[in-house]
């Protein structure tokens, strides 16, 4: 039932931050770098629209829009669950926009 969700979640912050390590700096001066398959490349889209992630393999991922993760948060049964599900999706949709910042930084550099 909340497998999409759980997906979702499962990248936490800090391999956000290495993602954008490995797209933006490469070795000097050496034979052109392959990143492995799974590293983000891009990030489109919003939270209310749904976020698009492009990895370098050529994969993507398409989590759901926020409404539609606050859909499935509210079909926890305890209160903790729905408001623990509730804050996951936030810092995940916020660092996710902050990772298209960045990529979009790392890009135009």
């Amino acid at each position: 039932m909340h497998q999409r969700l759980a997906l979702m979640i499962a990248v936490p912050a800090a391999a956000l931050v290495a993602v954008i390590g490995t797209v933006a700096v490469g070795p000097a001066n050496s034979a052109p770098y392959a990143p492995a398959g799974d590293t983000i490349v891009e990030v489109t889209g919003d939270a209310a629209n749904g976020f698009e992630i492009h990895h370098y393999d050529g994969t993507s991922l398409f989590p759901p829009t926020d409404s539609e993760a606050r859909a499935e948060c509210n079909e926890y049964d305890k209160r903790v669950q729905r408001v623990r599900c509730r804050v996951e999706v936030r810092t995940w949709y916020r660092d996710l926009g902050d990772l298209k910042q960045a990529l979009a930084w790392a890009h135009a550099s």
